[in-house]
């Protein structure tokens, strides 16, 4: 799969939003600009797409590490130019005159003249002039461009060809580096400038093998002398002939000056058999030594169209804690290989979803569940809650909230923490709760056998008729799976539009009734023309069902209950069928109402949803044992949370059941919280402590 430019870049964008918690600035960005299948979700996935894995572990020793990859990006830029300006400042003034003194004397009659002792001295010189060049550039500039870093390692190989010949001959150095100066003001018209356009037309002439000038006739004529020679020698140094011949072909080719050309290639010809195969040993473990680098560099850096960008997560452990719990909590953070089946949402099934949602397709979603994601509060000591923006939504926030806690307080094995400390999650573990909570709300509605996940992008339909858009169904693409680790993989895959975006109720919901599916619920509910959301943007209690016990039932009692309506006729009232795990107390109980059932009074765990004033909220406790001790003095605490309520501190209610106290009739009944009347209806008489908290009316 190809990389797309666009949404390597999108993708360093939000990455860039998120690490800085531009939350509503990400928002308007999946709104005007929408990510796709191929948007790379995944931060690691990212460095890599990118090439950044070395600046960002460089990044991470220092001593103020940045925090987005597009400021370690920018900062790379901005001081690489400061060292290629520096450098060029620096080193390119001595090598300029360096490479015109070189070309001066070599073309200068004064140099042809002089003896070869001489010249030798002068290149030698050069050449360690050169060295100190190179290792100046090397201690004063970590990092070098890919030009400036050639262009050394080209010279670099000429010095040292140069040398080994002084150290053949065994002249030593003769001309001074001063000497510099002559050569290049005898000749200043002789100035020579080779362009990388002409080294590398050069180069495409020589491979071709359209070789001109005295060193391409000499390494010819080498060439045909060798070949002569293989029918002479064993085996083993054919092959040594060859893979020398290998690597050569590999490696970059040098001009030099003609007259230096014309020495190098005398001295070839004039070194001995075991000296010219000294030689090519050297050579070959230098050409092998480059191999390998090349290689290893090949295998650090991975394709990028091999790359499955589109099934990626933002794996965010940069935090200290972060780091610790990932090594106690099992998270599966790798990226799976397969894809999954989806569907793009079409104009019929959106219909029928907002016939079901509201009763008419003319209807939209209000502003307050357009703009409510799954964001947790950052205070201390709530860490585990869901914070609810305005009214509307919290039975969504109150049931998936009711199974976050469930897996962060009793399924959770794996965590250290115990009692308190496991209400101050870690940002790894809260998006591992919040996954397994989704996933099983979904499982759970389809029957334990499929699911379907709902995830926002891009339009697939124009609405005609009588449906009125809004741009949001029509952006909608379906993912079914029959497994409910595919699901937890699909939902890690997309957590971000969940726990960062704005549509996390309405994706939720569409998600719970497509697995569902809408003609099951419409078979759930007592009244198929019922809704799943009423008056002003609530909850109905068929959502909350839905959410809770899998099936969009209208009533809270337990099973179905038949009542006579006359002339033979019976009216059938469907219940809660087997016992749930979280549970539901209601206000409605008290006034006598309706009646709880005890699957959902008696749940699986010590969590339930509270329904009170037309709002739903959460009450938990810690211990399994308050579920069994139903006949004896049982004194207990439970935690309460409210995301709607701007809640800034831990609510603790200490519950004390068979006791003799005062009895909460010394209480004006309309200075008695409705929270307490909640309670009651589980626990009958029990005396409420709000232990110093002010108690909510």
């Amino acid at each position: 799969m190809v990389v797309s430019v666009e949404e390597v870049s999108s993708s360093l964008v939000r990455e860039y939003l998120s690490r800085k918690g531009l939350k509503r600035t990400i928002a308007c960005m999946d709104e005007e600009h929408p990510r796709t299948e191929a948007s790379i979700n995944n931060r690691s996935e990212l460095r890599q797409v990118l090439h950044m894995e070395s600046l960002y572990r460089k990044n991470k020793t220092q001593k103020t590490p940045l925090k987005t990859l597009l400021e370690i990006m920018v900062k790379h830029h901005l001081q690489e130019y400061k060292n290629n300006k520096s450098s060029w400042e620096d080193s390119d003034p001595l090598h300029s005159a360096a490479t015109l003194s070189l070309s001066a004397a070599c073309n200068s009659p004064r140099m042809i003249d002089s003896s070869e002792d001489n010249a030798a001295a002068f290149v030698n010189s050069k050449s360690t002039k050169l060295r100190s060049l190179i290792d100046e550039a090397s201690s004063s500039q970590p990092t070098l461009s890919f030009f400036e870093t050639e262009r050394l390692s080209a010279h670099n190989q000429a010095s040292s060809w140069i040398s080994d010949h002084e150290n053949h001959k065994g002249h030593p150095p003769l001309v001074s580096l001063q000497d510099n100066e002559i050569f290049t003001t005898s000749e200043p018209e002789r100035k020579t400038v080779i362009t990388e356009s002409s080294l590398k037309s050069r180069t495409n002439r020589i491979r071709r093998g359209v070789m001109a000038g005295p060193i391409a006739s000499t390494l010819q004529e080498s060439n045909k002398k060798r070949q002569t020679r293989r029918s002479e020698v064993p085996l083993p140094q054919l092959r040594k002939e060859e893979e020398i011949k290998n690597l050569s072909d590999g490696l970059s080719v040098i001009s030099l000056p003609s007259h230096l050309t014309d020495y190098m290639g005398a001295r070839w010809e004039l070194m001995s058999t075991p000296e010219r195969e000294k030689s090519e040993e050297t050579f070959t473990k230098s050409g092998k030594s480059t191999q390998k680098t090349r290689n290893l560099k090949s295998l650090a850096s991975p394709n990028a169209a091999d790359l499955c960008v589109s099934e990626m997560v933002l794996d965010d452990v940069d935090d200290e804690d972060d780091w610790q719990q990932l090594s106690k909590v099992s998270f599966q953070t790798s990226i799976p290989t397969r894809s999954y089946a989806s569907l793009p949402m079409d104009q019929h099934t959106a219909t029928e979803l907002k016939e079901v949602l509201f009763g008419s397709s003319r209807t939209c979603f209000s502003f307050e569940w357009r703009n409510q994601g799954f964001t947790f509060s950052e205070t201390h000591d709530l860490r585990y809650g869901i914070v609810q923006r305005k009214g509307g939504p919290c039975g969504v926030l109150a049931s998936i909230q009711g199974f976050f806690l469930k897996n962060l307080l009793f399924e959770n094995i794996e965590s250290s923490n115990t009692g308190l400390q496991r209400l101050r999650p870690s940002n790894t573990t809260r998006r591992k709760c919040l996954v397994l909570a989704m996933a099983e709300i979904l499982w759970r509605a389809g029957e334990e056998k499929q699911a379907t996940l709902a995830i926002s992008g891009r339009n697939h339909f124009i609405p005609t008729g009588h449906y009125k858009s809004e741009g949001l169904l029509e952006k909608i693409t379906c993912f079914t799976v029959d497994d409910i680790k595919d699901l937890q993989l699909v939902l890690e895959q997309h957590v971000e539009q969940f726990e960062s975006g704005v549509l996390a109720c309405v994706l939720l919901t569409i998600s719970a009734v497509l697995s569902r599916s809408v003609p099951k619920v419409r078979g759930d509910m007592d009244v198929p023309t019922n809704t799943l959301i009423g008056a002003h943007g609530y909850c109905t209690q068929e959502l909350v069902n839905l959410l809770l016990c899998g099936r969009a039932v209208s009533n809270v009692f337990d099973n179905d209950v038949e009542l006579d309506s006359g002339n033979g006729n019976t009216t059938l009232l469907k219940g809660v069928k087997s016992h749930c795990d979280i549970g539901l107390l209601s206000l409605f109980e008290h006034y006598n109402i309706c009646k709880v059932g005890a699957y959902l009074k008696d749940p699986q765990f010590p969590i339930w949803v509270v329904c009170s004033e037309s709002h739903f909220s959460v009450l938990f406790g810690l211990q399994m044992e308050l579920l069994t001790n139903e006949d004896q003095v049982l004194e207990f605490d439970l935690y309460y949370y409210d995301g709607l309520a701007n809640q800034q501190e831990e609510i603790r209610l200490t519950i004390s059941v068979g006791v003799s106290a005062l009895s909460s009739q010394d209480v004006h009944p309309d200075l008695t919280p409705p929270l307490e009347h909640c309670i009651r209806t589980r626990w009958k008489d029990a005396v409420v402590s709000w232990n110093d908290t002010e108690p909510i009316l």
